[in-house]
């Protein structure tokens, strides 16, 4: 019976080896670069819905200056002491992304403010030039574009570890382990009228960031003087970055739906305009019952 178990189990772990020995063949090898093709950042849901919306009324004029992560979070490790930020520092760039895939660009008019420096910068060069061989005293280049409503925010907080969990077992020199960990990122997001310096709207979203880890491993002796030893695993970490931006596309879907609410812009079609919001309220306005934390 001993020996009718051990054969199972060593089977099996050799199999689950075999798995994740064929998984990490497709990652490619150092020697060829080009085995991993680059891509496109893949759609998300919230993303498509975002890109199917309806058009609206009129186009709304809108600026980005920055959005930062306001966190301060270093990225989690453990063992050693880590400069990395847990977020990335470019969500701007995101979040001006975002603004533009918003019903293939029907909904807003962005006006490049994070860059204004170099785009001042770029006109004076044309207009010295300009002046100093064409003999022109005027500017050739039309006034820049003004915009209506400002978009202020950021990433305002980055949890660590907000839910662990991990069960495993050995037996007779045989194991597995399987770890779960969560953390969460929030971003805020308002728009602020130029006119009147008003807050219109305010928003704030938050996305899940989750890592697991399965791992097995055989540490016995298959003699008086001979050790066995084997281990395997395969972790999961899901992209920090691409959560952010999960998370900035419900804010800025939040953002459109609830001006549209408070009647600051409006859809073409009032029909479109109701059910969005319905389709929004009920996905995402809609109580839920939180999970009940045990004693710690």
């Amino acid at each position: 019976m001993y020996i009718l178990l051990m054969k199972r189990l060593t089977t099996s772990f050799i199999l689950s080896i075999s798995v994740a020995l064929s998984a990490c063949s497709q990652v490619g090898s150092i020697l060829d670069p080009k085995v991993i093709d680059p891509q496109l950042t893949k759609a998300t849901g919230v993303g498509l819905q975002l890109t199917d919306l309806p058009p609206p009324a009129r186009p709304i004029d809108i600026a980005v200056y920055a959005f930062e992560d306001k966190t301060g979070q270093q990225k989690p490790t453990e063992g050693f002491s880590s400069f990395s930020k847990a977020v990335g520092q470019g969500s701007d760039a995101i979040l001006i992304d975002v603004l533009k895939d918003v019903s293939d660009s029907k909904w807003f008019n962005v006006i490049e403010r994070g860059g204004i420096q170099n785009l001042l910068n770029e006109r004076n060069l044309i207009d010295q030039t300009n002046r100093s061989y064409l003999n022109t005293q005027r500017s050739s280049l039309p006034p820049l574009r003004f915009a209506g409503i400002i978009l202020e925010g950021g990433v305002v907080n980055y949890d660590s570890n907000v839910l662990t969990s991990g069960v495993g077992a050995r037996l007779l020199g045989i194991g597995s382990l399987s770890e779960y960990r969560r953390d969460e990122v929030t971003v805020a997001l308002r728009a602020v009228s130029v006119n009147t310096g008003e807050v219109l709207v305010s928003t704030t979203a938050e996305k899940v960031v989750y890592s697991t880890l399965l791992r097995g491993d055989v540490f016995k002796f298959v003699s008086s003087d001979q050790l066995l030893e084997i281990e395997a695993g395969f972790s999961r970490n899901e992209p920090v970055g691409l959560a952010v931006r999960q998370a900035i596309e419900l804010a800025v879907l939040s953002l459109i739906v609830d001006g549209a609410q408070s009647g600051l812009w409006q859809f073409a079609n009032k029909t479109d305009q109701q059910n969005v919001m319905n389709t929004y309220h009920l996905k995402y306005k809609a109580p839920r019952a939180e999970p009940a934390l045990g004693p710690v």
